[in-house]
């Protein structure tokens, strides 16, 4: 990508959205589930049934939130409009989408009523009838002998404990219904991306990182923390075309950097930029739902001091050092650990820590520094599942401080598309424990601690693709602090020759 912008603004395109993802996607299911009723020596017979997403309203008011489609229904059917429920049967591969029946002051208020062959081509499915049609529709196209089986979806998320929602429609008593069958193997199809998903979720990482160029650019000491957010937002909706972003931006700033979640409605993007901040901006694009995540650290003022190069470094090393180790069968407690230990290394090589590294790594030090997890699954979701399934019999989520925030603990797979965010952060509800602590204190030059105890921190943060050799990283933004001066100062990304000579002190 050639990320320095044109005279438009951006030397990026929104892509046309190929359905054929989503077909692609529905056979992968259909080939998993066959194979799993093969296997159970039960019948390839009935249907999986799935239900979209409503739009809903703000509280009690008639102010409709913009909708987004619940994720495994856009998987299957990349379908962008609320009430639709959809059906792929067992036996015959046939897709079958569900429209709601519109009123007809739709059209006065909303728009076209869309004709049911204009949904049928669109989103590529055998069959299109209404929802209000899906009892007898499934009942006719049943070949089977009894009640027809309807496999739905129901199962943990194991980032937010909540359950997925089988489908509700009217006539459902006439149907057998399986709530375990479907949601693993569902589940397992996300973790592994096909071309097709490659494709989006690289431009939404383009996109993402071509904006955050252009916040790090603009950045100025005294601006709102808000305003980085909205030169973000404006930047990949603009130029790429992304209504929503993966989740809520985080545009920290001095000791906001130390708050994981920031930018909250408690914490909402709003303090003032101050001379000698770092800034730990968390913001990732979404495009035809599929996502990204990247964090970007850096000065506000553009040049690095001693010790924001000190922190910055220590993750940066931890962050290449872990997409040097990745391919298929690495586990991700070692990565994680590895990370972990990379740090360490570095606060003690800075005289911030004193000690044995791997008696630091024994007491889980590196969970004061870096409590959450080395990275997660992404993709339709921007904590994509599948990081904890019960059917892999991999052993139980850590317990361990930091360790047990892992999202995933699974061996790496080609096709996986997972983030490395190393971080070191000066967290006092941490620092202050482990400093009482006799089993910590030890570690801590206290008079060099405290100079740190308003940093904030560092977070930086890529999206890998795990490939057959090793891993493609997705996300194209400088890194180096030699890059990060210099494109603050002005100059192009990626860095010609000239630009890389001049940043590095070269004639």
């Amino acid at each position: 990508m050639a990320s320095t912008p044109s005279p438009s603004g951006s030397s990026l395109t929104p892509p046309e959205v190929p359905f054929e993802l989503h077909v692609a996607n529905r056979e992968k299911l259909l080939k998993s589930i066959r194979q799993h009723l093969s296997d159970s020596s039960r019948p390839l017979q009935g249907f999986v049934l799935l239900q979209g997403g409503e739009e809903q309203n703000r509280y009690c008011t008639d102010h409709t939130e913009l909708f987004r489609q619940e994720s495994y229904f856009a998987y299957l059917f990349g379908v962008r409009e609320p009430g639709f429920h959809g059906a792929i049967d067992i036996a015959t591969g046939n897709s079958i989408l569900f429209a709601p029946r519109l009123p007809a002051e739709y059209a006065v208020w909303l728009g076209e009523i869309k004709s049911l062959s204009c949904f049928k081509e669109r989103y590529m499915v055998s069959m299109i009838y209404y929802t209000d049609e899906i009892a007898q529709v499934l009942c006719d196209q049943y070949g089977g002998s009894g009640k027809p089986l309807l496999f739905l979806l129901h199962g943990l998320n194991t980032d937010s404990d909540n359950f997925s929602k089988p489908a509700e429609f009217q006539g459902k008593e006439k149907f057998e219904t399986d709530l375990t069958t479907l949601h693993p193997i569902l589940t397992e199809c996300r973790v592994l991306k096909s071309d097709l998903e490659l494709a989006l979720i690289q431009f939404a990482n383009d996109i993402s990182s071509e904006a955050h160029i252009e916040v790090m650019r603009k950045t100025r000491v005294k601006m709102k923390e808000y305003q980085l957010e909205s030169m973000f937002l404006h930047h990949t909706y603009m130029y790429g075309g992304c209504r929503h972003c993966s989740y809520t931006c985080i545009c920290a700033t001095g000791g906001n950097g130390a708050v994981l979640h920031y930018g909250h409605a408690a914490a909402p993007n709003e303090r003032i930029l101050e001379d000698g901040d770092m800034a730990l901006l968390d913001m990732g694009a979404e495009y035809h739902f599929y996502g990204s995540d990247i964090t970007c650290s850096f000065p506000v003022n553009g040049k690095f001091t001693s010790d924001q190069a000190l922190i910055y470094n220590a993750v940066l090393e931890a962050h290449n050092a872990v997409i040097s180790s990745m391919k298929p069968g690495v586990n991700w407690i070692d990565m994680h650990k590895l990370a972990e230990k990379t740090i360490l290394e570095s606060l003690k090589k800075g005289c911030i820590l004193v000690g044995d590294v791997d008696d630091m790594m024994a007491k889980r030090l590196g969970a004061v520094f870096m409590p959450h997890g080395l990275g997660h699954f992404m993709g339709i979701d921007t904590h994509d599942p599948g990081g904890f399934l019960k059917n892999l019999q991999i052993m139980e989520r850590p317990k361990e401080p930091g360790l047990k925030s892992l999202r995933t603990i699974r061996d790496l797979k080609e096709g996986m598309v997972i983030t490395v965010e190393p971080g070191c952060y000066f967290i006092d509800a941490l620092l202050s424990p482990a400093l009482e602590s006799s089993n910590t204190s030890k570690f801590f030059n206290r008079e060099t601690i405290e100079r740190f105890k308003s940093f904030g921190g560092v977070r930086i943060e890529s999206d890998l693709h795990v490939t057959a050799n090793g891993c493609k990283n997705m996300t194209k933004c400088p890194r180096e602090t030699w890059e990060i001066e210099a494109v603050m100062s002005g100059a192009p990304w990626p860095l010609d020759k000239t630009s890389t000579n001049a940043a590095n002190g070269k004639g």
